[in-house]
């Protein structure tokens, strides 16, 4: 209790440990997290031009590909931006305002990033398992209506989350974050005031995570035996070189966040905090290439776009 009598109201910034203290590391990461950004931006930027300018890839699966694009690019600018400014300014504040809006984005776009995987996985499902009612299912309708009830229930979520988060009283002596974002698994862990609501809409959000995640594995199990059933080998090779890409990121993203997440706030450690970094930074930056490398599809399509920009120049 004596500690909810510490002064709660001179709390205007946090302290962002990061990943080191280390000055030669944190140079190091500077360059690394720069690089990594600048990689992302482009790849992804690069899917979003191929997909919009090629009319052969103006398909529900693609449609959401976009939008897994573009939400990864908004993902990581929310976080690395502040990240390299700490960098080059030598200080780690961040802002209480600021923190809680780095924590509204980073948490509608995890959740878009959920929503979208599973949308991908059941247009797979679809096209594999029912190929002849593929058409009549994945309609162009259907696809903007499940983006937009994606974006609209995020951003709800979030601001949820935001709102409780914002309710909380934060000590004067107690503002130090073991990481390199506001992540609201610790902000509730130094809070003065009592953090049980937010703890149950936390694990009410866990489930919401893990459930779209659920419906991918059904999803792909499904797929599974369906393809199994295809009596030529290369048929089920086309079958599920569909799917590869997918799966891939799935499993990269689902993978890092789980291995994290799954476990209660206390036992948060600086290998955490570097395991976070899959998710946020890393994933994101190689979905264009599993994407792009992985699907013949879009490496015609890529090449095309570069043949063409040859071509123009």
């Amino acid at each position: 209790m004596s500690r909810g009598k510490e002064n709660v109201t001179g709390v205007t910034e946090f302290l962002l440990l990061g990943i080191t203290s280390d000055p030669e590391q944190r140079q190091v990461l500077f360059w690394l997290f720069l690089c990594m950004y600048l990689v992302t931006v482009a790849g992804n930027t690069l899917i979003i031009l191929v997909i919009g300018s090629h009319p052969r890839l103006h398909t529900p699966m693609y449609f959401f590909l976009i939008n897994l694009s573009f939400v990864d690019i908004c993902f990581t600018t929310n976080l690395i931006p502040k990240l390299l400014v700490n960098h080059v300014a030598g200080t780690w504040t961040i802002s209480y305002p600021h923190c809680l809006t780095q924590m509204y984005f980073l948490i509608s776009f995890a959740n878009l990033d959920t929503f979208l995987l599973a949308a991908m996985a059941l247009d797979r499902y679809v096209a594999i398992c029912k190929p002849l009612l593929y058409h009549t299912i994945i309609t162009p309708q259907l696809c903007r209506g499940l983006t937009t009830l994606m974006w609209t229930c995020s951003g709800l979520i979030s601001l949820v989350h935001t709102l409780l988060m914002n309710g909380l009283t934060f000590c004067s002596s107690a503002r130090e974050i073991l990481h390199f974002y506001c992540d609201a698994y610790l902000l509730m862990k130094i809070a003065c005031s009592d953090t049980r609501v937010n703890q149950h809409m936390f694990l009410g959000a866990v489930v919401l995570f893990v459930a779209p995640c659920a419906l991918i594995v059904v999803s792909y199990i499904r797929i599974a035996t369906a393809v199994l059933r295809i009596p030529s080998a290369l048929g089920r090779r086309k079958a599920f070189s569909t799917c590869s890409s997918h799966l891939s990121v799935v499993t990269l993203f689902y993978g890092t966040v789980l291995g994290v997440y799954i476990r209660p706030p206390k036992s948060f450690s600086v290998q955490d905090t570097v395991a976070t970094v899959m998710y946020t930074v890393v994933t994101p930056m190689l979905n264009p290439f599993i994407y792009s490398l992985r699907n013949q599809d879009m490496k015609e399509a890529v090449g095309r776009l570069f043949s063409k920009g040859s071509k123009s120049s």
